[in-house]
């Protein structure tokens, strides 16, 4: 079903790292709107909920009132300014999130058409993990990968080798 979109290696290795961690029973909160990948979560059997667009800078009314057992949020907190608070008042007791990493030949992504899609942040491992410890996360399980794209030149070739996400499966200190 996915193999055959753009992201196919994105989508592979995030969906056998959900199963990895969640049971199909646990009720998901999605971070973002509904898009490819929250319906790729349904069609493995999940029950996923998404936030519906709002700014979660300003109104984080669905993550504090969610009675979800796992949010996930897959590239979102790069196009949030203040993660922090999000990541401090999610409820859940999991937490499976994935951001892409700081390259060092590449700027931060910049959409000059949408100002909401920009990256505010392009972290380096080191800081999403002190991030998620410094709001309450304790991280249980990562992965880092590489995301080829389909074009030629000395960055695609960089990107052939170098790791541009990271995933991390956590649950909330108690």
């Amino acid at each position: 079903m996915y193999r055959n979109n753009f992201p196919s290696k994105r989508y592979r290795i995030t969906i056998d790292f959900v199963k990895k961690h969640i049971s199909e029973n646990e009720n998901i909160l999605d971070l973002g709107v509904m898009n490819p990948f929250s319906k790729i979560l349904v069609d493995n059997g999940y029950k996923v909920n998404n936030t519906g667009g709002e700014d979660l800078d300003v109104d984080r009314s669905k993550i504090t009132r969610s009675s979800a057992s796992v949010v996930t949020a897959f590239q979102i907190f790069e196009h949030l300014t203040n993660p922090f608070q999000v990541l401090k008042e999610i409820k859940s007791d999991k937490l499976v999130c994935s951001i892409p990493l700081r390259l060092w030949f590449s700027s931060a992504y910049r959409n000059r058409n949408d100002e909401r899609d920009n990256h505010f942040h392009e972290f380096e491992d080191w800081q999403f993990r002190l991030l998620l410890k410094k709001t309450g996360w304790n991280i249980i399980d990562e992965k880092k990968f590489t995301n080829p794209v389909n074009k030629f030149g000395f960055r695609p070739i960089l990107r052939l080798f170098t790791n541009r996400y990271l995933i991390i499966y956590a649950e909330k200190i108690k």
